[in-house]
């Protein structure tokens, strides 16, 4: 819930271009609720600037860390509810399925998804957070999902 990453692709059919990133990061120690309200507020500002055709997110699958499953799948609750709100398509991949699409290799490590990312976006500049370097591994994984253009 402290940082959410997100990312926002134009892709042409064959080219992924980077338009924006970053996160919504909340501040701890904050009541939960006005944590989430702050996400929400947030991304419907983004979906409201960028007014996105569909949105992939992470799918929430296990956790080994019980005390911060709740508080995550708290975030996810409240961007799935901005998503439905504006009647944005979801696609859910889970963190070994955008390692799998993106290397070709199920536990691939952070380094090796961060390498696929800049091949696919031609750069050797990413941003400093994970989340928001996953969140761009995740928009790449939905262009190369051979089940994303369905819709």
């Amino acid at each position: 819930m402290a940082i959410v990453g997100y990312s926002v692709v134009e892709f042409d059919g064959k080219n992924i271009n980077l338009l924006n990133s970053g996160s919504i990061q909340t501040q701890k120690g904050t009541r939960e609720s006005s944590r989430l309200l702050e996400i929400f507020n947030d991304m419907t500002a983004l979906i409201e600037k960028y007014k996105p055709d569909i949105c992939a997110i992470e799918k929430l699958f296990f956790f080994r860390n019980q005390t911060t499953v709740m508080p995550v799948a708290h975030a996810r609750g409240v961007i799935l509810t901005v998503l439905e709100k504006y009647k944005i398509p979801i696609y859910e991949y889970t963190p070994m399925e955008v390692k799998q699409i993106l290397t070709g290799y199920g536990r691939a490590s952070k380094k090796e998804v961060e390498q696929m990312v800049k091949l696919s976006l031609g750069t050797e500049k990413l941003p400093k957070l994970d989340d928001t370097i996953d969140s761009i591994a995740i928009a790449i994984c939905y262009t190369r999902s051979p089940n994303s253009f369905k819709n």
